[in-house]
C-alpha cells in the first residue's frame, strides 16, 4: 500500500525530487493539496530551526507526516552570512539578481570560500522530529556565469569544480548539491525504518 507524506512546501518542483528519490512507496503531496492550509512564517534563527517549524505546522494541520526544509549560503569571510537569511539578503522585497549583486559586493578583497546547507525536518504527529543536513562546499566567484539553476547558483563555483552550478545541467546539479545530499540521507533513514 502506498503511504501518503506532505512536502511542507507550495513549489511542485521539489516535489517532483522527492518523488523521485522515494519511488513508488510514497505519494508525495504539497501544499498546494491543502487550500485551507496557510503558508508557515519562517521565524526561526537557524535553518534547523525553521524546517522544524514547517514540518512541525504543516504535520499538525493536515495530520499526515511532513518532510520541510530550509537552505542558506554560508560564507566564512560573513561570519556565515547570509545563511538563514539568504533569501531575503538584500531586504524583504530582494530579488535574486539583488542579493548576488550585496553578496558580491560585501566579499570585495575578503576570502570567498562558502557553503550551501540544507536542513531536512521529518515531522510525524506525536513523534520526534528528526533532522537531516547536506552541505555543498565551494566558493564565491568574482561574478555571476551560467544561465541555469537558480538564487546564488551562478555565483557558486563547487569545490573541485571550474563551473558554476548555474553551468551544471540539472542532473549533474542534483547529483552534488546539497539538497540531494540531504534528501539521500533522509531517504536512506526512511527506508531503514521499514
Amino acid at each position: 500500500m502506498t503511504r501518503q507524506l506532505l512536502l511542507g512546501t507550495f513549489n511542485a518542483n521539489k516535489a517532483t525530487e522527492v518523488q523521485a528519490a522515494l519511488g513508488n512507496d510514497w505519494q508525495v503531496l504539497t501544499c498546494r493539496d491543502f487550500p485551507l492550509v496557510d503558508e508557515v512564517e519562517e521565524t526561526g534563527t537557524t535553518l534547523e530551526a525553521n524546517a522544524q517549524l514547517k514540518a512541525e505546522a504543516y504535520a499538525r494541520a493536515t495530520g499526515l507526516p511532513c518532510l520541510a526544509d530550509d537552505t542558506g549560503l554560508e560564507v566564512d569571510a560573513l561570519d556565515g552570512a547570509p545563511g538563514v537569511y539568504s533569501a531575503r539578503y538584500a531586504g524583504d522585497q530582494a530579488t535574486a539578481a539583488m542579493n548576488t549583486l550585496k553578496l558580491l559586493k560585501d566579499l570585495i578583497g575578503k576570502p570567498r570560500q562558502a557553503r550551501f546547507r540544507t536542513v531536512m525536518a521529518w515531522a510525524v504527529p506525536g513523534e520526534n522530529t528528526q533532522l537531516f543536513e547536506g552541505v555543498l562546499e565551494g566558493e564565491i566567484t568574482l561574478s555571476p556565469r551560467g544561465e541555469k539553476g537558480f538564487g546564488y547558483d551562478p555565483i557558486f563555483q563547487p569545490k573541485g569544480d571550474t563551473r558554476t552550478l548555474a553551468e551544471m545541467e540539472l542532473a549533474e546539479k542534483n547529483a552534488i548539491s546539497h539538497r540531494g545530499r540531504a534528501l539521500h540521507a533522509f531517504v536512506t533513514w526512511l527506508r531503514e525504518q521499514g
